[in-house]
């Protein structure tokens, strides 16, 4: 198995390399945790072609694909935006604010191939964080690579009506 993380820019390839894959998670990560209208709401909100290449060519964001046997098989878009808290303030960090990989592809090697890409991408920062929903799966990875969650009150998961835990690792 030859697994391969890269980066990834607004072309034709890139675009719908990502178009297929942040649906294709969203869908894996959250039919079981919200309704169908939602799901659906959140997917064409956030992931249709406009506001994909909008944040493609955003000097805010980096994407990075993990691929397998040439086979996207993942995603992680790294940025500077997002709702902090407090312990970040003043301090220059970065987000790790959407991750994942396909559960035909999910292993070890495949996710610590993304997770080590974006976490070298990411040391000229202080730290990095991660708004993470409470029942994801990643956390573990997460925490394995030395983030640590953060107990500051009650989170929602971005624009999903789910808890969620910040999780923090500074570098």
């Amino acid at each position: 198995m030859n697994i391969n993380t890269k980066f990834t820019v607004a072309t034709d390839e890139g675009t719908r390399v990502l178009d297929v894959l942040t649906k294709e998670l969203a869908i894996e990560k959250f039919t079981h945790l919200l309704d169908k209208e939602t799901l659906v709401d959140y997917i064409s909100d956030r992931f249709n072609l406009k506001v994909l290449v909008d944040e493609l060519n955003s000097m805010s964001n980096q994407w990075l694909v993990v691929y397998v046997d040439d086979i996207a098989a993942g995603y992680a878009r790294i940025t500077t935006q997002g709702k902090k808290i407090a312990i970040l303030e003043g301090k220059r960090v970065v987000r790790i604010a959407d991750f994942g990989v396909l559960e035909k592809y999910h292993s070890n090697e495949v996710m610590n191939s993304l997770l080590d890409k974006c976490i070298q991408v990411c040391r000229s920062y202080e730290g990095i964080w991660i708004n993470e929903y409470i029942e994801s799966p990643l956390i573990s990875s997460f925490e394995a690579k030395g983030f640590v969650q953060q107990h500051e009150g009650d989170n929602q998961h971005d624009d999903l009506p789910l808890k969620s835990h910040y999780f923090v690792l500074f570098l």
